[in-house]
């Protein structure tokens, strides 16, 4: 295969897997979830979702959810007539807790700003992850539910109205750790405390609900969890949905199974095939967005069912809810007992999430190609430790991976080469025996055993290493590492470039490239004009994604444009040697 055809088939395939990747990713169909069959499931009316268990241990009812407008109302216990919002402040978190529920109704994440720092802006704000404003709703819930007959406005659930001793919180310098209560109490003595605990550096969240059983019966029942979100919304253009990263990630729910990691996207909960309704052991269950993410995670050891719904699909703006619900509990008259559990809030940093809870780390989907993204990745953030800069990072990553790779290009190299030279023959092969289809590839195999040429040579290099092209793709687009992060020029390398100065460059690489390898004589007209248009489809295509990955193929250009100008010299001068 000569490097001309060689060059434009891995050009069309990158630039329709580059468009697949843009346009396709949030409508990719998706694993459906396997229902596990047991004595607990949870119905979910498309009015709202609180599950109410019966005597029986199953959950089979539920109630209305409080929409993203409800951040106060009437009091469901005495003690309280309505609901506030407190304030929590750590080292790397703001959040605001709503008593009603003692839900998590917006996140800060402090050490990461919203915008790359300006002159004019030194000092952005930080990134929003739970907010419950009508645009952008997203909030983390939890409650108790009772498997009495009691209604559902007298139960400690994520709609009951807790206490708290103070509206602000705050971990204090050289204190480790910080503790909020929120309490609920009923007028037959059942008392609800739930604690969240914050530590210092960290974006896992404890919480436990314990139950003190104060009245004269017993209490059964079960906890949940649950997060609650509305699609992000649209984009206000096709430009900007394409040059918008967060576009291309496939937002929705995921959860693991304790061996797999499953996604849902938005679009795909309106399907019921492809709806989450199973008992998990090991798992945990989130809601996806580029770059950060939010998860329930239950202990380990414990069974809990999971579901997924859609609160009010037929509304404007309707909710995506993922949950998890414990097994049963059962406190005497007298008795205490205690539901615990875990919520992180935060970035999506590879080789970290795993110590937290096993799979956490696969919320970075790298696909099919993740056994090469994986120690791709591993691999940059080493060399970032010695360059200390993200883009000197990519630069020598390009090296590195253009040394390993050396001769396995200069095989392709030499081979192109060699072809070019043979081109003139071939040509006169084909005046010769003309629509002989049969004896001119006799004529040419033969031409290509007595000049020891191997037409194969260019085309098997680029099969082994496009694997590598694309696994690379996936690290610097979604690696948290390379947001905000400058270069040069660049303010921030998770953004196309400013100036267009990348996309430029690898059209002049992609120029280079051709003036060595010229249009093969006998080459077809649609396919020399394609060639030609390669330089332009790339530079648009290139101009809208990150600039990371524009840096790094960039470089990889120049790197390859100067092997193979050296083999090819090298060839010429050996042709020259024999010729003379």
């Amino acid at each position: 295969m000569n490097q001309t055809r060689t060059f434009l088939m891995f050009a069309l395939f990158a630039v329709g897997y580059f468009l697949f990747l843009a346009w396709g990713k949030d409508y990719a169909p998706l694993p459906p979830s396997t229902p596990v069959a047991s004595s607990s499931s949870a119905a979910t009316p498309s009015d709202g979702s609180v599950p109410i268990a019966t005597n029986e241990g199953a959950a089979t009812a539920s109630v209305a959810i409080p929409g993203a407008a409800q951040t106060a109302g009437t009091a469901s216990s005495p003690s309280a007539t309505t609901a506030k919002l407190i304030s929590i402040d750590t080292d790397v978190l703001h959040l605001t807790v709503d008593t009603r529920g003692g839900s998590v109704v917006k996140t800060q994440l402090l050490a990461y700003p919203s915008l790359p720092p300006t002159h004019n802006q030194p000092n952005p704000p930080p990134t929003v992850l739970l907010d419950n404003s009508d645009d952008d709703y997203f909030v983390a819930q939890n409650g108790l539910v009772s498997s009495s007959d009691k209604a559902p406005a007298d139960q400690p659930n994520h709609q009951a109205i807790f206490t708290a001793a103070q509206s602000n919180y705050s971990l204090a310098p050289g204190q480790n750790e910080l503790k909020v209560d929120l309490t609920w109490q009923d007028a037959a003595g059942l008392k609800v405390t739930k604690t969240y605990t914050f530590k210092r550096g960290s974006y896992e969240i404890g919480l436990t609900q314990r139950i003190d059983n104060g009245g004269s019966q017993s209490w059964q029942g079960y906890a949940y969890q649950q997060l609650l979100r509305a699609a992000p919304p649209k984009p206000s253009s096709w430009i900007k949905g394409y040059t918008d990263p967060q576009t291309r990630f496939a937002q929705g729910a995921g959860w693991y199974t304790g061996e797999k990691f499953e996604k849902l996207s938005f679009k795909s909960f309106s399907e019921p095939k492809d709806q989450l309704d199973s008992q998990i052991k090991g798992g945990w269950a989130a809601m996806l967005k580029l770059y950060f993410f939010a998860a329930w995670i239950p202990p380990p050891g414990e069974m809990d069912h999971y579901v997924t719904s859609t609160i009010n699909p037929d509304s404007g703006q309707p909710h995506y809810l993922i949950r998890t619900m414990g097994p049963a509990l059962s406190v005497a008259p007298g008795q205490t007992s205690s539901s615990q559990s875990q919520l992180y809030l935060g970035p999506n940093i590879q080789g970290s999430l795993d110590a937290i809870a096993p799979g956490l780390d696969l919320t970075i989907d790298y696909g099919m190609f993740k056994a090469i993204a994986v120690p791709m990745h591993w691999v940059l953030s080493q060399l970032h430790a010695i360059a200390h800069n993200w883009g000197v990072a990519i630069i020598l990553l390009v090296l590195l991976i253009k040394g390993v790779t050396w001769k396995l290009t200069a095989v392709q190299y030499k081979s192109s080469a060699k072809m070019r030279k043979l081109q003139p023959r071939i040509a006169q092969l084909k005046e010769r025996y003309g629509d002989d289809k049969l004896k001119m590839q006799q004529a040419t195999m033969e031409l290509y055993k007595k000049e020891k040429v191997n037409p194969m040579g260019g085309c098997l290099p680029v099969l082994i290493t496009m694997p590598v092209f694309l696994g690379l793709f996936y690290v610097l687009e979604y690696s948290i590492e390379l947001r905000h992060a400058s270069f040069l020029w660049i303010p921030d390398l998770s953004s196309p470039d400013p100036f267009y100065i990348l996309p430029i460059i690898y059209a002049l690489v992609m120029l280079g490239t051709q003036w060595l390898n010229p249009a093969a004589a006998g080459m077809d007209p649609a396919q020399a004009r394609m060639m030609k248009v390669m330089p332009l489809l790339f530079t648009l295509l290139f101009a809208f994604y990150p600039s990371g990955l524009c840096l790094y193929y960039a470089i990889n250009g120049l790197v390859g444009l100067g092997q193979q100008w050296w083999v090819t010299h090298h060839v010429d001068r050996e042709e020259g040697s024999k010729a003379a």
